[in-house]
């Protein structure tokens, strides 16, 4: 071993520890140029247009409505019925769709820590025991090796492929997030839509009754006239088969509730054998107003556009991993251990040793998989840009027709009462003349059947009105968070 003499001048020993440290400072130097020449390359090639979304967003909403509140976020407690909301609130705990959503959202955020995995180094623990024996002339020789290590391997993301596929996970499970609302807000929207139909089948119900009623009242007056000689047969006959055709109107309303008990027995996840609702009269329904805002403010508001747009994102994302990948992986790999014959030597200074390794790996021709992978996100990306496109007009076009078909509604069930007072009316005034024996039978006999339509139709325009009002809310995204909330609520 060469010893330093004490004599030996200080200055050499500074200088070649000066030296060293030169040498050292050069490779760091070294180094960290290298990275960021890396980083310098992967901005320079790496970084590519964004899609242009091209998207020419209204100021206003061409059909005039009134300014009232923002629909609030348990925007179904507007219309003021407590069954509803309880059918609402049990269907947000227990419909499948919702539960189906949320196990994707769990999947998509297990994809996303697969696809982070590489960022990170990978460390094995190994051990081993080996027996052996050598076969040779003068007897051989017998033993065991036994061997402890640890192993790591990491590979540089120079290019930033593994981070940029780690964010496309992270967007898709965003958008997975997104999926769950717009699953929710059908869910809800599907409740209310099919209570109102329970409501109109049973207000229907309570017409074609009520009908039956008044027509089989009719029959008996005729029937007496017939038998006192003042009308005819036909008379009777054509009565009778009105009473009839009130009777017949009545079983396809019975099969048309029960139907619909059913389904919102499947959307509240509970057996339809079990469930019953007690329903009402939609009369009894109040429907809130709701301004739709601005256009501008529905791109935030509407889970399906915000989940587009997250689907947008992580497609991005995917073309610049795929354009990574065309570039060198560099991988490092270390092995560090303790290796004896045996046990008890095996964690001594004498049995350790290491192994460093670094490789370096680049695409020369591999059949153009790379540039397929790469055509193929760039058409993927395309499809979810055209995608979220059709999605913005297609959320403008629900509003518009949502507002248009509230504000008919509301013309047509102010008119359509109207109806219903001048029906009743004549109806009224014709079997008061009956009863005197004036009235002339074939009006009578028009007259009811005016009377019998205007409330079917009366009832039919009522259920128009409230599912409109529904389609309003669903078009608009549900309830909209007061702006010192958004940021906590937003995804809801």
């Amino acid at each position: 071993m060469r010893r330093v003499s004490v004599n030996a001048p200080k200055r050499c020993l500074s200088s070649k520890l000066i030296g060293r440290l030169e040498a050292r400072i050069s490779r760091l130097a070294g180094v960290v140029a290298c990275l960021w020449l890396a980083q310098v390359l992967q901005g320079c090639i790496l970084d590519h247009e964004k899609p242009d979304l091209a998207l020419d967003t209204p100021d206003s909403y061409r059909t005039a409505h009134s300014v009232a509140e923002l629909p609030s976020l348990s925007w179904w407690r507007g219309f003021r019925s407590s069954e509803l909301t309880a059918l609402i609130e049990e269907a947000q705990a227990a419909n499948f769709d919702i539960a189906v959503a949320i196990a994707q959202i769990k999947q998509a955020d297990a994809q996303a820590r697969i696809t982070g995995a590489p960022l990170l180094p990978t460390v094995d623990l190994n051990a081993s025991t080996n027996s052996f024996k050598t076969a040779l002339v003068n007897g051989g020789t017998t033993g065991h090796l036994h061997a402890t290590s640890l192993s790591a391997t990491y590979m540089l993301d120079f290019w930033g492929k593994n981070q940029a596929a780690l964010v496309a996970a992270e967007e898709t499970a965003v958008a997975s997030r997104y999926n769950r609302e717009v699953v929710t807000l059908t869910a809800i929207s599907a409740v209310a839509t099919t209570y109102f139909q329970i409501l109109g089948a049973q207000d229907r119900l309570r017409i074609a009754r009520g009908n039956l009623k008044a027509a089989s009242d009719v029959l008996d007056l005729i029937q007496q006239q017939l038998k006192a000689g003042t009308v005819s047969k036909i008379n009777f006959a054509q009565q009778q088969a009105l009473v009839e055709t009130e009777r017949a109107a009545i079983p396809p309303l019975e099969e048309t509730r029960e139907q619909q008990l059913a389904a919102l027995a499947v959307l509240v996840g509970r057996m339809p054998e079990r469930f019953n609702a007690r329903g009402g009269t939609m009369a009894r329904i109040a429907i809130p107003p709701v301004s739709p805002g601005l256009p501008s403010e529905l791109l935030n508001q509407r889970p399906d556009l915000r989940q587009a747009e997250a689907q947008l994102a992580a497609a991005n994302y995917s073309v610049q991993s795929a354009r990574a990948a065309f570039f060198p992986s560099i991988q490092l790999t270390g092995q560090a251990g303790f290796a004896s014959k045996t046990l008890q030597a095996l964690f001594g200074p004498g049995a350790w040793a290491y192994t460093l390794a670094a490789g370096l790996t680049q695409p020369v021709f591999d059949g153009f998989l790379l540039e397929g992978q790469l055509d193929l996100q760039l058409g993927l990306r395309e499809q979810a840009l055209q995608a979220y496109r059709k999605a913005v007009l297609a959320a403008f076009a629900n509003v518009e027709q949502a507002l248009i078909a509230l504000q008919q509604t509301t013309l047509q069930l102010r008119y359509q009462s109207n109806v219903v007072r001048a029906s009743q009316t004549a109806f009224d005034l014709s079997e008061q003349q009956l009863r005197a024996g004036t009235v002339n039978l074939i009006t009578l006999l028009q007259v009811e059947q005016t009377l019998f339509q205007a409330n079917d139709q009366m009832a039919q325009v009522q259920l128009s009105h409230l599912l409109a009002a529904v389609g309003l809310f669903q078009a608009l995204g549900g309830g909209w968070a007061p702006p010192d909330q958004e940021a906590d609520v937003v995804p809801r």
